[in-house]
């Protein structure tokens, strides 16, 4: 065992070397680099081969709940790897602690992997640097020089064609800068699409559409372009005297009474693993793993150059990838303590992205309060806090940021603010685009949608739990309810995959819990918690539409499955240019039983986009997400014990919470 070293970041304690790794933490630098050797050891591993991801293979769960006294599982990696000169995708599995290579899997022929960060790169230079492009923009435009557009890579998707099963593909958007920092979404170039083959790298075709011209004014939106700044905004400090409340071992946290691994990998982005809460001495568990498992932004204009937009930004890009370094006082405010993120590029180069994730302690205003009419002298009020585990990441015009929140009640939330810059196309003079918002002269935004896929993995008081769906019912009108006032909640056990496909009800305000029907609480009721939805949306697609083929997660709002180590993503392994039907789809078709099984549970939810001005040329935040809720799952309010504030407001000698 290593010998640790304790110091203080920002408050907050930190140690330098791990005790006792816990076996869910991600790979870190040096295990990527053995991963690469191992990988580029392997016969058939040529100049041809691109890593797109190395990430942690996690060990069978006997051995997480059973740590550290069942001992150390081995450290393994699963590497997905791509052979551009086959156009052939495999999955290589790797014992690291052994210094072997486990398994070679092909994966079925046409998966096409996500993207990886040096095919956007080389992509872009491709476009640039093809005489075909560069005579389209002369034709359409006059521009002899491509030094200032800009070139988004844009997955190609799946309509059916023989290219679309058989090559790499990607359809790039692409606009002009006035100036090499402008904000070059303001100018998109309509009419022309290149597309390109990425094994090939190189542009295929130029397709045309006709002809729009520039939208002529600036969007910028950078503080050295803002002009009249307010200036009337005075300091707001975040101080913590005595630093922060949580403590770090590696990856393992510890807050208030709450116990989890932060986890990150290419794809997924930040995870969530072995949620445990301390309730009378003893660690409890309630979830085992939390991720992002995909996400579509679907857009609803059919015009030809429009009509093919569509991102799965998981699957085809990464979120994990796309990760931003998180700045202080910036995207994190208060005693922070930063998380590097360690990947590697498509070629095996190692890849970190410092401050990765950010972790901190936030007010959250009241947490419970009481004022005895009788005692007006004694009120009694509770300060909430909460923690906040947060990453960002940037897919191309678009910002995403997932913060999970740890509250002193039990809560746990999971909330994706959505920011950035719309996708933008240009309209000629006098148009009124039917399926967007025109938001400047010549400039407009596409209507649509974003739709996210959330996998929570419970293991609530142990591994077999059960789902039950609450709809909130009137009683009929008779003897027992002559008053017509009564109204009771209806609990369905769901027992079978099928049966609990389901969408949102607002009429019965439904919602879903999770219990654990061998562990009962103080008045003999299984314990639970709720599963509490927020804003959601209906897809405005047809289920025949292209891109829903390939996204049959957005068809109900909740999937439930057992457990299986290889279910992990809602739109499957590979949902670039795929023909559809993988993914929960394909695996609750199946009708599998989930009734006091190691139960699975996710949850689809969407935002509708209809743009308005005020969301350009920078879009304010919007918010997504939901809430679990202990339901029975404590004996009592367990933020009861939460203390009042130590200091003291004018007038109070006891305190200003007290």
């Amino acid at each position: 065992m290593p010998n640790v070293s304790v110091e203080t970041l920002n408050g907050a304690e930190v140690r330098s070397e791990v005790a006792v790794r816990h076996p869910l933490e991600p790979l870190n630098a040096s295990e990527i680099e053995q991963a690469v050797r191992l990988l580029k050891s392997q016969a058939g591993f040529g100049p041809g081969t691109r890593i797109i991801s190395i990430m942690l293979k996690e060990p069978p769960k006997e051995f997480v709940h059973g740590w550290p006294d069942a001992g150390t599982p081995d450290r393994c990696a699963l590497a997905v790897l791509l052979d551009n000169a086959a156009n052939a995708t495999s999955e290589v599995t790797l014992n690291l602690n052994r210094a072997q290579i486990v398994e070679v899997r092909k994966a079925p022929p046409g998966s096409q992997p996500t993207l990886s960060m040096d095919e956007q790169i080389e992509c872009e230079q491709a476009v640039l640097a093809s005489p075909e492009f560069l005579a389209a923009l002369q034709k359409q435009y006059g521009v002899t020089d491509t030094s200032l557009v800009m070139v988004d890579i844009w997955s190609a998707g799946n309509y059916g064609s023989e290219e679309d099963r058989t090559r790499r593909l990607t359809r790039p958007l692409c606009f002009l800068r006035s100036d090499p920092t402008d904000n070059g979404y303001a100018r998109p170039i309509e009419g022309i699409r290149p597309v390109v083959d990425l094994n090939l790298m190189k542009v295929i075709r130029v397709e045309e559409y006709g002809h729009w011209p520039l939208p002529p004014n600036a969007g910028n939106y950078s503080a050295e372009r803002v002009r009249d700044q307010r200036n009337d905004i005075k300091p707001l400090s975040i101080t913590q005297p005595q630093g922060a409340s949580f403590s770090i071992d590696g990856n393992q946290i510890e807050w208030q009474k709450w116990k989890f691994v932060i986890g990150f990998n290419a794809r997924e982005g930040l995870t969530i693993h072995h949620l445990r809460y301390t309730d009378q001495g003893r660690d409890r568990s309630i979830l085992y793993r939390g991720s992002l498992t995909e996400m579509v932004v679907p857009y609803g204009d059919p015009q030809p150059q429009q009509v093919r937009k569509n991102a799965f930004d998981v699957g085809e890009y990464g979120m994990g990838m796309c990760a931003n370094s998180l700045r202080l006082g910036c995207d994190c405010v208060g005693h922070i303590v930063y998380l590097d993120a360690h990947l590697c590029d498509s070629r095996g180069g190692a890849l970190t992205i410092p401050s990765a994730i950010c972790i901190h302690e936030e007010d959250y205003g009241i947490l419970w309060k009481h004022t005895d009419r009788r005692l007006p002298d004694s009120p009694e009020v509770r300060r909430s806090r909460r923690l906040v585990v947060s990453s960002i990441s940037t897919v191309e015009n678009y910002e995403y940021g997932f913060f999970w929140y740890f509250h002193q009640d039990g809560n746990v939330q999971f909330e994706i603010k959505l920011t950035g810059i719309l996708s933008l196309g240009a309209v000629r003079d006098g148009e009124k685009p039917k399926h967007g918002t025109v938001i400047a002269p010549r400039l407009y935004a596409p209507n649509h949608q974003h739709f996210f896929n959330v996998r929570l993995d419970f293991d609530l008081d142990g591994v077999r739990n059960m789902v039950q769906r609450l709809d909130v019912v009137p009683d009929p009108v008779d003897e027992m309810n002559s008053f017509e006032n009564a109204f009771h909640v209806q609990a369905t056990d769901l027992t079978s995959e099928k049966q609990a496909l389901a969408n949102l009800k607002l009429e019965t305000m439904r919602t879903w819990k999770i219990v654990n029907p061998a562990i009962k609480n103080a008045v003999g009721e299984p314990v639970g918690y709720k599963f509490l939805p927020g804003d959601n949306s209906f897809p405005m697609a047809s289920p025949n539409a292209w891109w829903r083929k390939r996204a049959r997660f957005v068809d109900h709002h909740v999937w439930v499955t057992p457990y299986r180590e290889d279910e992990k993503y809602a739109a499957g392994d590979y949902p670039n240019q795929s023909s559809g039907g993988d993914g929960l789809a394909k695996w609750t078709a199946e009708d599998r039983a989930i009734a006091n099984e190691d139960v699975v549970f996710w949850y689809t939810f969407g935002h509708t986009h209809i743009p308005r001005n005020e969301d350009y040329p920078v879009m304010p935040t919007s918010y997504i997400g939901f809430l679990l809720k202990p339901n029975g799952f404590f004996d009592a309010n367990p933020a009861n014990d939460v203390p009042p504030e130590l200091g003291k407001a004018e007038g109070q000698p006891n305190g200003c919470c007290h």
